[in-house]
């Protein structure tokens, strides 16, 4: 019996030692080279790359890279209710609540795509707010970053630029950003290098350019509830605009 007793009380302070350790890596406050700030809105994730040097810090949306080994702190905040930032081969899920930041920490192993998912129900579309991250090795991710940070290329085509011009006049610049030009919003994703995503809206579409007017034209009959709101666009319009924002890479 007391042998029993002592080997029971070896396994919960060894159970115990794993589980703290485990707890100080993912929830850890000491620095780690990438830093990422996710927020979450209904329904999609805004992704802020800091960094010390503010010019080389950046936005995205739904998507979100790392280096391949290096320790990823992410800080999270909800804008609205609350989310649950959750990548099952990654990590654990992390509640975002409106008001209490919070923070998780993790290192991808391998090289991979690793499908997350909002694990805490938001509202409608609750099941349509996915993210990806991708995991990549470190030269991969540095070159990434560098295309990041640089401002939107330019249009390829007449087409691309009438786009660009429309976008910019159309209510579209009162909601997102475009690094490089007049489109400043702030309350939709940014689309400084949409096109170079895989997906759009938070993972319902592949992106493409016939997906990107799909999403233009009735974002409601893709995504019932979504906050965009429909946008009166003829078809030229909507042409050039799908060829500028499909170019944005």
């Amino acid at each position: 019996m007391a042998g029993l007793t002592v080997a029971t009380g070896v396994v919960v302070l060894v159970l115990t030692g794993l589980s703290y350790a485990g707890q100080r890596r993912l929830l850890g406050e000491e620095a780690a080279p990438v830093t990422i700030r996710v927020i979450g809105h209904q329904w999609w994730w805004e992704v802020q790359y800091e960094d010390p040097q503010p010019s080389r810090g950046f936005t995205t949306a739904n998507e979100i890279h790392v280096p391949v080994g290096v320790p990823v702190q992410v800080k999270l905040e909800s804008t609205d209710v609350i989310h649950s930032f959750w990548v099952p081969s990654l990590m654990g899920k992390q509640d975002l609540i409106p008001g209490r930041p919070s923070a998780i920490r993790f290192t991808a192993e391998r090289p991979g795509v690793y499908r997350g998912q909002c694990a805490e129900f938001c509202g409608m579309q609750h099941a349509k707010m996915g993210l990806l991250v991708i995991a990549e090795e470190q030269a991969d991710f540095a070159r990434w970053r560098d295309g990041q940070v640089a401002p939107r290329p330019e249009p390829a085509s007449d087409e691309a630029r009438a786009g660009e011009a429309a976008f910019v006049a159309a209510p579209c610049s009162m909601c997102h950003q475009v690094r490089g030009t007049a489109a400043a919003g702030r309350n939709g994703p940014e689309l400084t290098h949409v096109g170079s995503r895989r997906t759009l809206a938070a993972g319902t579409l592949p992106t493409s350019r016939g997906n990107l007017a799909a999403w233009i034209v009735d974002p409601h009959g893709i995504k019932p509830g979504v906050n965009m709101p429909l946008v009166k666009l003829d078809s030229d319009q909507l042409n050039s605009i799908s060829a500028y924002l499909a170019g944005l890479k």
